[in-house]
């Protein structure tokens, strides 16, 4: 049993599980890979809440691609698809009986996928759910339907290979909407492979990287589902009526907790990736010797000044970033013990570090791989999975539209605050502070020009890079609260 195993076991145990992994193989071949550590038990579906610190470390050894063999970055998100996704959606927005059933899943391998994300909804338009989901009180089942196009689900990972499906609808009851709800339904045979009725996907293609992991644009029509596919653990369906079942409302805040989950095992893979390219690098760079004029003596690679200061900076910047996160998973952690939400402040914690961390990640790398040569186009040097930080980058939340709501939120309280407030901050507070109320004052002179909604939004696209400037002191802030002032990333 996983539990009884000591830390050091079980991180031996998880490598051993997980030993050849990896690499160009066809999707089913990575789904049956999947589904046999599943069955391990050595995370379980419940670690989410049980015993988060697992979770985490979980996916930050099995999140960076390449761990026991080169390649496969389709695993490490089919990993977390499973894991935290459509698990997670369960054990979160589940009731009693649906949560219990994640035990007898888990033992039989089943691989789940998460159908939130719709054509219509691309990684610049914000969350929209268009799938519907009305309850038929004839048949006591939901009706579930793609009202056009724009409504297919889509790039739903591991979607061509999972039997069972999380999929977030507009609840329709009587004619009335409540909103995004979560469903979980059996999409296809376990023996068969066939899909439901009803059910239809689509390939996503040919990528240019993570071809192990399968995508799927996926459609319902005229599928029928049962009452209890409602995940009802906020809301549910009595007397052919809509139910809330908990003082919490059910609302897309509490569907995105996922999503605040998924951003931080995202952060704080992407950082373990970059260290692991940083280290076969410096081990390359040690031990190649360059030419030197006749006398003086031959360097390594490693101390050639350019070279030096890329590892320097990762060296600084990624060990920031590590204690950063550390912070905010310890933070988060708390709260998944506790099933509660996390407060305003917690989720911009998160966002900051998911885009700071996935982007520094993407920074270094990209330096690093212009500055080795030839060794940058080995396999050996891992840096063929550098796209894979691509993916980080909109996955669970777009690294862009995450910095425009930081920009929004801190407008929003700057408009709420009192000029001793401001002047306070202004006088004595720190330099991120100080910074962030000065790039306030800036932005609100432009936009204090404008004469309707509509010219306001023209000149907040138009200040972009002021816009920017914001969410960026807004990071530093809060990276500044969390681990000091000397290790903002723009300071390193």
């Amino acid at each position: 049993m996983a539990e009884k195993l000591s830390h050091e076991q079980w991180v031996e145990a998880l490598l051993e599980a997980t030993k050849g992994f990896g690499g160009d193989i066809p999707p089913v071949q990575r789904a049956e890979q999947l589904r046999g550590l599943i069955k391990t038990g050595l995370l379980k579906f419940t670690d989410l809440r049980d015993n988060p610190e697992r979770f985490f470390e979980a996916h930050r050894i099995l999140l960076s691609p390449g761990i026991n063999a080169l390649g496969g970055e389709g695993m490490s998100v089919a990993f977390t698809v499973s894991f935290n996704l459509w698990a997670g959606s369960i054990l979160g927005l589940g009731g009693p009986s649906q949560v219990a059933a994640l035990d007898d899943m888990q033992k039989a391998g089943t691989l789940g996928c998460f159908c939130l994300t719709e054509k219509y909804a691309g990684v610049n338009s914000g969350l929209v759910v268009q799938t519907t989901a009305t309850w038929i009180p004839e048949r006591q089942q939901f009706l579930l339907d793609t009202p056009n196009d724009g409504a297919k689900k889509n790039w739903i990972s591991q979607g061509l290979t999972a039997t069972s499906a999380v999929v977030i609808a507009n609840l329709i009851v009587n004619g009335k909407s409540h909103g995004p709800h979560g469903f979980v339904m059996k999409i296809r045979d376990n023996e068969t492979g066939d899909l439901v009725q009803g059910v239809t996907m689509e390939d996503m293609g040919l990528k240019t990287c993570a071809n192990d992991l399968d995508n799927a644009a996926v459609s319902f029509k005229d599928v029928y589902v049962d009452r209890s596919a409602l995940l009802n653990r906020y809301a549910d369906i009595q007397d052919d009526k809509y139910v809330q079942t908990t003082e919490t409302k059910m609302r897309l805040e509490v569907i995105g907790q996922r999503l605040l989950t998924g951003r931080l095992a995202i952060a704080e893979a992407s950082v373990e990736f970059a260290r692991r390219i940083f280290e076969r690098a410096r081990k390359y760079a040690d031990d190649k010797i360059c030419w030197a004029p006749k006398g003086l003596p031959q360097p390594r690679l490693s101390e050639i000044p350019h070279i030096a200061a890329i590892f320097a900076e990762a060296d600084a910047k990624l060990d920031a970033l590590a204690s950063y996160n550390a912070k905010v998973e310890s933070r988060l952690c708390t709260l998944l013990r506790e099933t509660a939400i996390p407060d305003a402040d917690l989720v911009e914690c998160i966002a900051v570090s998911k885009v700071k961390s996935v982007w520094t990640a993407i920074d270094l790398t990209d330096k690093l791989k212009r500055e080795l040569g030839s060794y940058s186009l080995m396999a050996e040097s891992g840096m063929q999975s550098i796209p894979w930080l691509l993916c980080c980058s909109f996955a669970e939340g777009d690294g862009r539209i995450l910095l425009q709501k930081i920009a929004r939120d801190s407008m929003k309280s700057f408009k709420k605050s009192t000029w001793k407030e401001t002047g306070k901050e202004i006088i004595f507070g720190s330099s991120p502070e100080q910074q962030e109320m000065k790039l306030r004052f800036q932005l609100s002179r432009v936009l204090s020009s404008a004469t309707s909604p509509a010219d306001a939004a023209r000149l907040w696209n138009e200040n972009y890079e002021l816009v920017y400037a914001l969410a960026d002191a807004v990071c530093d802030r809060h990276v500044a609260e969390a681990i000091g002032e000397d290790r903002i990333l723009s300071k390193l």
